[in-house]
């Protein structure tokens, strides 16, 4: 049987960026990052979610972040230039992405919004995000991420006080 390839991991296979591929247990719908990670054995600081806002401005951003995180839509705003974002609404995201809820990758959008990386994400050799299709993930090196997607790191995260 032939292996399955998202259009993520052909995107980075053209543009020859290694990455690791997995695979979960899934009935085809969408579960939390945090059972995403759970059913990889991964730990929750290296698996990340990948949101989608809309800014006051009407432009759409991403924010990638690790999936136990809470995104803080003033830190985003601020990294995106914008006076505010907020959430799109999940029936937007496959017009807009391409990817359903679930199997959102940053990586082959339908168009390339201006992303945002956690800077949390500096401190790690690898990242695991969406393969862009619900069950499948995709682990490689955050500064390859960042120069396939042309992101930047941010502080986007909620902090505790």
């Amino acid at each position: 049987m032939a292996e399955i390839k998202t259009n993520a991991m052909r995107m980075l296979d053209r543009a020859k960026i290694p990455y690791r591929h997995y695979s979960y247990e899934t009935d085809g719908v969408h579960v939390d990052g945090i059972t995403v990670a759970q059913r990889m054995g991964q730990p929750l600081d290296r698996v990340y979610k990948t949101l989608v806002t809309e800014g006051k401005s009407g432009g759409h951003y991403v924010f990638v972040l690790p999936v136990a995180a809470e995104l803080d839509l003033k830190k985003a705003a601020k990294a995106v230039g914008e006076k505010s974002v907020q959430m799109i609404h999940v029936k937007e995201i496959n017009k807009l992405t391409g990817y359903v809820r679930g199997g959102c990758s940053p990586v082959g959008m339908k168009k390339q919004f201006p992303t945002v990386l956690s800077a949390s994400a500096r401190a790690l050799e690898t990242v695991i995000v969406s393969g862009g299709k619900i069950g499948f993930q995709i682990e490689l090196a955050p500064d390859a991420l960042l120069g396939l997607i042309r992101g930047k790191y941010g502080d986007i995260e909620v902090t505790e006080a």
